[in-house]
């Protein structure tokens, strides 16, 4: 089969478009024929070797395809699943945990079920879990205009929470507006004093930070005394380690670095988020914006758009027609 390998950590030309031995499913997987993939931040920190993997490996965690086999033959052959957690997805077969499966409908567009899960719920823990958001409360989220930060600007604003936003530039800008924020910042010095200003000299009650290394400091600037930063990602890289009495400084706030693996570790929490997630969508309550999609063979150029941040939203690869 044709798959996307990585021998060697490096920047996107290290993804080789190749050809690989089939996988074989245990009895707790069932192999899945990949119709689309999902590309996430979390693939170029494999990639780049911040994240470690035995090598050479095949990268990718979501996508969504039709069963071909399940060694218990509990799932039909044919079935229309969507996943989050089975690495290896930038292939044409990839086992997934039936643990971590979904089905999804026939007529459900496949760009969207193979894009929704890690970063729906992503947005669901955040939200519902992390910091429960509710009526009044005020939160801000860096990359409002990403993939995870237009989700979340949605399920916010739909909880009554006022959404602040950080982006980088007017197209983007306008995306975060549409989605339900209330005021758009720049990535720039000094946000984090203007939403002070915005708020009074109070602060936001959480910020929900997926940038890192280069937006962390005026996250803490920008939060509230008591309050909360989500540290959930590092697209401009991982934030250095820190001295703890920072937080003191900064009026005895909460840091946290959550990952969706804790917060669908519990019984039933998957099943939990990821129907939240399906719901929202069918329903028309959570539009999901597939902004690029590029075939198999073109993910080092997918990972050098998304890391450019010249993508909104989320992008895809294509893997095997439907």
């Amino acid at each position: 089969m044709h798959a996307i390998q990585i021998a060697e950590s490096g920047g996107p030309e290290v993804l080789r478009y190749t050809e690989v031995p089939a996988p074989l499913p245990t009895e707790e997987e069932v192999l899945v024929d990949v119709t689309v993939a999902g590309v996430n931040y979390i693939d170029t920190y494999y990639r780049e070797g911040i994240y470690s993997a035995e090598k050479p490996f095949i990268p990718g965690f979501e996508g969504t395809g039709r069963v071909v086999y399940d060694p218990q033959g509990q799932i039909a052959e044919g079935t229309l699943v969507a996943w989050h957690h089975a690495f290896g997805s930038y292939a044409e077969q990839v086992c997934v945990s039936r643990k971590g499966l979904v089905a999804v409908p026939d007529d459900f567009p496949t760009e969207i079920a193979a894009s929704m899960l890690l970063q729906g719920m992503t947005a669901h823990f955040l939200s519902h879990g992390v910091y429960e958001l509710g009526e009044g409360d005020t939160c801000l989220i860096t990359a409002g205009a990403g993939g995870v930060g237009q989700l979340l600007t949605q399920m916010a604003s739909s909880l009554g929470a006022t959404v602040y936003t950080v982006v980088s530039s007017d197209e983007k800008e306008k995306i975060s507006y549409a989605c339900g924020a209330e005021h758009v910042f720049r990535y720039r010095e000094g946000w984090g004093e203007q939403v002070r200003r915005l708020t009074g000299g109070r602060g936001i009650d959480v910020v929900y930070d997926g940038v890192g290394q280069s937006t962390f400091f005026e996250s803490l600037e920008a939060v509230r005394a008591r309050g909360t930063v989500a540290l959930f990602g590092a697209a401009s890289g991982p934030v250095e380690p820190i001295d703890p009495q920072l937080l003191n400084k900064h009026g005895s706030i909460f840091l946290t670095r959550p990952s969706l693996g804790a917060w669908t570790a519990q019984e039933g929490e998957f099943q939990m988020r990821a129907q939240a997630v399906v719901q929202a969508i069918m329903d028309g309550d959570l539009k999901l914006n597939v902004s690029a999609s590029y075939p198999l063979e073109e993910a080092a150029q997918a990972h050098r758009d998304l890391q450019s941040r010249s993508t909104t939203g989320s992008i895809v690869l294509r893997v095997t027609p439907d």
